[in-house]
């Protein structure tokens, strides 16, 4: 099987290539490729959403400290201010 520019050769048994066209026939897509892109691109975005909310609640924690609290600590920083 000769591959696309930029694509790399896979050599998978025909069970696997009969159940990736069953999921991309199920999913509408018209090729193989283009239903594994969108399965790395869902991935990508779960990945990324998980990231995004980690943030959000970092950001959360940091928006809850009190100005006062924090010239509190910067007070007792070694350095001058």
């Amino acid at each position: 099987m000769a591959a696309g520019e930029g694509m790399t050769s896979v050599c998978v048994s025909y069970e696997v290539r009969r159940q990736l066209n069953t999921l991309r026939t199920m999913n509408g897509h018209k090729s193989v490729d283009t239903f594994l892109a969108e399965m790395i691109r869902s991935y990508k975005l779960s990945t990324m959403n998980g990231e995004l909310d980690s943030l959000r609640e970092q950001m959360k924690e940091v928006a809850d400290v009190s100005a006062e609290h924090l010239v509190q600590r910067l007070n007792l920083a070694p350095f001058k201010i």
